[in-house]
């Protein structure tokens, strides 16, 4: 057995289809009768099919889920969040936890929570750009220190 898809309930299926692309950049495989799949097994549902299907009454984004995308480049992202035409609204400011991940949790158009965090090798090589040695890059992150010598040793030789 494996797990396919994570589907969501929304208000709004085409606003949610826009939002993931533009933001994301997900891709739509599937479109029927409103359900879509779109690309990393996120799977949209509109909120009036899913209550046919279960036969009770719910509520989009009552806060009980997180999806979690990972991004290279957090400052071009939030650059993009406060570009997107439609007003994001944010769960939690950006932040950076004491291992050096960045992060920004937002909504989507329906409450569902995102948190769109910096990718490890990313926070790996940002503190060795910014000074620190390996040993102290590796304490910080948790990371062997065997992985963040090849994550930063790879990164220099790219330079």
């Amino acid at each position: 057995m494996r797990l396919k898809n994570i589907l969501i309930v929304v208000e709004d299926i085409e606003r949610s289809k826009r939002f993931y692309r533009d933001l994301f950049g997900l891709r739509v495989l599937a479109d029927f009768d409103g359900n879509a799949v779109l690309t990393e097994g996120l799977a949209l549902q509109d909120r009036r099919v899913w209550e046919h299907l279960v036969q009770k009454e719910i509520i989009c984004g009552d806060g009980d889920m997180e999806l979690y995308f990972e991004e290279n480049n957090l400052d071009d992202f939030l650059k993009k969040l406060e570009s997107y035409p439609e007003s994001v609204r944010y769960f939690q400011k950006p932040l950076e936890h004491t291992w050096g991940q960045r992060v920004v949790r937002i909504y989507d158009p329906d409450g569902h929570v995102i948190e769109i965090g910096e990718a490890m090798e990313s926070v790996t090589r940002r503190l060795y750009q910014a000074g620190m040695s390996l040993e102290e890059v590796s304490n910080k992150t948790q990371i062997p220190l065997d992985q963040v010598r090849g994550i930063c040793q790879a990164h220099c030789r790219q330079e």
